[in-house]
């Protein structure tokens, strides 16, 4: 005989669920919409979800590539963790002191992310580059260097102009170079990685005093367009 149904509170399985209890031929019946059966020997087990510490990610662009910045920080533990292309650099798992700074190199660069209180469990990032603040170093990259990305054949290879120094590199790699006038400016010649590609950079007054030089990149003859900064946001030109 069907007892008088009453509901009742009850931890299962480590969640607070509220269900029904009654009497079946004199024994208690949890019975519960929400209840999970144990697991059996064999059943698959789905994975606990990560929840991630990531608080802050920079893309700093440098003359040999751009470098992408992941710091993660833990406010229950002060865990820091700080990566550079997805490798990790520095790594604290527990820290009492959860403000501070990071110190890192990039390219040679010395560079530091600062954790800075800003209220009650509440924290502010920051990064420094050759002791300039991140927004004025890639300020002072766009007026220094002129990027463009080649794709001749299957390849594809980054370009970098130091325009203070007229150093090329090439994919990370600084490369030599042979200096000629001409009748439009200064031809600047190098080799890209592909064989048989013949590439310059012509460089000429652009007659206004603000702008100063422009640099154009010329590959087997063909002008390519210059990229944006960000490599995400580059447009791929096709030399032939």
């Amino acid at each position: 005989m069907v007892g008088q149904l009453k509901l009742s509170n009850r931890m299962h399985g480590g969640r607070h669920c509220q269900g029904a209890k009654r009497n079946v031929k004199g024994k208690d019946k949890f019975e519960d919409n929400n209840y999970s059966p144990p697991l059996r020997l064999g059943d698959a087990v789905k994975p606990m979800e990560v929840v991630s510490d990531l608080v802050a990610t920079w893309q700093v662009p440098m003359s040999d590539k751009m470098y992408k910045i992941e710091f993660e920080h833990g406010i229950a533990t002060g865990k820091r963790i700080l990566r550079v292309d997805e490798k990790e650099v520095v790594r604290h798992d527990w820290m009492f002191k959860l403000v501070g700074r990071e110190m890192f190199e990039l390219n040679g660069v010395r560079c530091a992310v600062t954790i800075d209180a800003v209220g009650i469990l509440a924290y502010e990032y920051s990064l420094t580059v050759g002791g300039k603040t991140f927004e004025k170093f890639r300020e002072q990259q766009k007026k220094s260097l002129q990027i463009w990305h080649v794709r001749t054949g299957e390849e594809e290879n980054r370009v970098c102009l130091e325009k203070d120094t007229m150093d090329v590199w090439v994919n990370g790699v600084k490369v030599n170079t042979t200096g000629e006038f001409a009748d439009e400016g200064t031809k600047t010649h190098f080799e890209l990685a592909t064989a048989g590609s013949s590439a310059y950079i012509l460089s000429e007054s652009s007659g206004n005093r603000h702008i100063g030089m422009v640099h154009r990149l010329f590959v087997n003859d063909s002008l390519i367009k210059p990229s944006e900064l960000v490599d995400d946001e580059r447009s791929e030109n096709n030399a032939k």
